[in-house]
């Protein structure tokens, strides 16, 4: 798989990601006893190569009691014994549709305790050669799903910041009639910067969130964002 996708395929087999202690690239694991209280979940950062590389985004359903509306990966909180790959591609199955044979995990990066929300999030990052079919398996959970061009994301004039009262300041990409804030935001400004497809924008350029979102809390501290990293041999 050439190209930028071909630098993230290279990287370890996603069984042994996370053990590697001698890169220190790689931000320390969160403290043994904030793990101990968090609950197990997982994502799945998603990349398609062709036509165009592209990434699997969701939109939560407004319904929903904590971050409604808002855009994200496909995850969630792990079933007992489930490791975060089993985690993440069923979580997709059940929000997107996704056929998990057609999905290669290609590595695992470091776990991200979410405070808000309790969670201790492993980010499973996985290519497929071309985006497989997709769609809104149920409407109470997700109220979109759909492919967004990597272009689209790393375009400065959808390149931004969100800035909340509560101090909160994080990367965000305004694309597909969404604004991406956020532990999502984070985590895909992370990949985009690993896959070499970040381009020069205006830092100082701030994006509006959409009135639903306005008054939300960040599933992340822009702070964490260094334990997103993943290892290399």
């Amino acid at each position: 798989m050439p190209g930028p996708l071909g630098r993230l395929t290279g990287r370890q087999p996603v069984a042994t990601a996370q053990d590697d202690p001698d890169d220190s690239a790689v931000s320390e694991p969160p403290a043994e006893s904030a793990a101990e209280q968090s609950r197990p979940a997982a994502v799945l950062i998603l990349l398609a190569a062709d036509p165009e590389p592209q990434v699997l985004l969701t939109a939560r359903a407004s319904t929903l009691r904590s971050h409604a509306g808002q855009p994200a990966f496909p995850g969630g909180r792990a079933d007992p014994g489930e490791t975060p790959v089993q985690t993440a591609l069923r979580e997709a199955e059940e929000e997107t549709g996704l056929d998990p044979a057609q999905v290669q995990p290609i590595a695992l990066l470091r776990p991200l305790p979410l405070s808000f929300s309790g969670h201790l999030v492993t980010p499973v990052l996985a290519v497929q050669q071309h985006p497989a079919a997709v769609r809104v398996v149920d409407p109470a959970e997700t109220s979109a799903v759909a492919w967004v061009p990597v272009g689209e994301l790393t375009d400065p004039a959808n390149r931004g910041w969100v800035g909340l009262s509560g101090g909160y300041r994080g990367p965000a990409f305004s694309a597909a009639g969404l604004v991406v804030w956020g532990f999502t935001g984070l985590l895909l400004d992370a990949v985009l910067t690993m896959a070499g497809w970040n381009v020069p924008w205006l830092p100082g350029r701030a994006l509006t969130l959409p009135s639903a979102d306005a008054g939300a809390r960040p599933a992340a501290d822009a702070g964490a964002r260094p334990a997103v990293q993943t290892q290399q041999s």
